[in-house]
């Protein structure tokens, strides 16, 4: 199941607003299709994610901790399989 909100392009302005928090995030294309999951602390892996291209789009959920966003990265990935 994917997260429950809105695709936002991935650009530096998007990665400036987002959370310097842990969480999890998915990266997507043009057309909305799910091409990975990860978790992190949102802002710096978006960094990362923006400079290697690895994606069109980009949505998150924060989490109160990196083993909570692993967790729940984890069971995401089942679910997309």
């Amino acid at each position: 199941m994917p997260l429950q909100k809105p695709w936002r392009d991935l650009e530096r302005e998007t990665i400036a607003g987002a959370p310097d928090r842990p969480g999890v995030y998915e990266l997507g294309d043009d057309s909305g299709t799910v091409l990975a999951v990860d978790h992190g602390v949102l802002r710096d892996e978006l960094k990362s994610v923006l400079a290697y291209g690895d994606g069109d789009r980009v949505r998150w959920t924060e989490t109160h901790t990196l083993e909570a966003a692993r967790e729940l990265a984890a069971e995401h990935r089942e679910r997309l399989e």
